[in-house]
């Protein structure tokens, strides 16, 4: 069974992060992305840069669903 740990892996493999929690059943995960890649990206290209780096889990239906929040370390900030 996927664990929130082995997605939480495959981001940071692709994606510089300075926080990063993913929760979920085993089959649908939500995660928190805090990334200075973010800045100057839209929410939709954030999204598309998570996607591009699980594309081959989405594919081989390893991963079914993600919903995710992308957020630069600033707005992560503003937020507290």
């Amino acid at each position: 069974m996927l664990t929130p740990q082995q997605i939480e892996e495959w981001i940071r493999a692709g994606i510089e992060c300075s926080q990063l929690a993913v929760d979920g059943d085993g089959r649908h995960f939500e995660a928190l992305i805090v990334s200075p890649v973010f800045s100057g990206l839209s929410r939709v290209q954030r999204q598309q840069r998570v996607n591009a780096v699980l594309n081959p889990h989405f594919e081989s239906e390893v991963l079914h669903a993600l919903s995710m929040q992308c957020l630069t370390p600033e707005e992560a900030e503003s937020r507290g």
